[in-house]
C-alpha cells in the first residue's frame, strides 16, 4: 500500500521531501523497508517518524501526526498530506498542477454516487469555483454524494491554522475534521480525483480492491 502510494506522488515534481509516520511498534519495520526500498524515478527523499505511540489510549491521531511532523521538523514550507490506505488507479500529477495553481487549501474529492455510503466517510457541497460551500463528517442525511479523501494540499500561510486547530483542543483524529474547521476560515477547494479510489480500512475494501487492480482496471 505504502509503495503505490509513493508511486502516484512521485509524479508530483515539487514534493523534495516526504515524511512516513508510524508507531512505536512498527517503526523498525518502516526503517528496514526504508532501506531497501527502490523506486527508479523518485525525486525526493523520505523520512521515517516514529508518534511513540503504543496503543489507542496514548495515539495522536492523524491530524495530530501531521502536526508533529511540522513541529518535530520545523517545516515552514507548502505541505501535502495523504493517507497510507488510499489507493488510486491514477497518479497525482494531476493535483499537483492544481495545488499550484490555487495557493489554497485542497483537498482531493470522489463521487461514490451512493447517499447511504457517504454516511461512512464525509459529504461535501461545492460551488461552481468548485470552493467548498458545505462539509459534515459522517453526515446523518446527507445531501451529496462527493466526498472528502485523505489527500490534502495546505500552503505555508495555513500551518499557524493547524497549530491553531491543535492548541485549542479540537479532535486530533479523522484529518476531515481539519477540514471542517478550515473551510469557514479560508477558501477551500476540491479536486476530484480521477479514476478509481478506494479506502482499504478494512478486510473487504482491501479484497475488492485486490479484484480490480489485480484485473489492471483503469476506471
Amino acid at each position: 500500500m505504502l509503495e503505490h502510494v509513493i508511486d502516484n506522488i512521485a509524479t508530483i515534481r515539487a514534493i523534495d521531501q516526504a515524511y512516513i509516520v508510524t508507531n512505536a511498534k512498527f517503526a523498525s519495520h518502516f526503517e528496514d523497508w526504508a532501506k531497501s526500498y527502490q523506486h527508479p524515478n523518485l525525486h525526493f527523499s523520505f523520512t521515517i517518524v516514529n508518534d511513540q505511540s503504543t496503543d489507542e489510549t496514548n495515539r495522536l491521531g492523524a491530524i495530530g501526526d501531521t502536526h508533529l511532523v511540522l513541529k518535530k521538523h520545523e517545516i515552514d514550507d507548502d505541505i501535502i498530506v495523504v493517507g497510507g490506505d488510499n489507493l488510486f488507479s491514477h497518479d497525482l500529477s494531476g493535483f499537483g498542477d492544481y495545488c499550484e495553481q490555487k495557493k489554497a487549501p485542497v483537498t482531493g474529492v470522489y463521487d461514490v454516487g451512493d447517499l447511504e455510503q457517504i454516511k461512512k466517510y464525509n459529504s461535501i457541497e461545492i460551488d461552481e469555483h468548485h470552493q467548498i460551500e458545505f462539509f459534515e463528517e459522517k453526515p446523518q442525511v446527507p445531501k451529496s454524494t462527493l466526498t472528502g479523501i485523505a489527500l490534502y494540499y495546505y500552503p505555508k500561510t495555513v500551518l499557524p491554522l493547524i497549530d491553531e486547530y491543535i492548541s485549542e483542543g479540537n479532535n486530533p483524529d479523522q484529518p476531515g475534521r481539519l477540514v471542517q474547521w478550515l473551510y469557514p476560515r479560508v477558501p477551500f477547494y476540491v479536486w476530484k480525483v480521477p479514476g478509481l479510489w478506494y479506502d482499504v480500512g478494512s478486510i473487504e475494501t482491501l479484497e475488492e480492491a485486490n479484484r480490480v487492480f489485480s484485473r489492471g482496471s483503469k476506471g
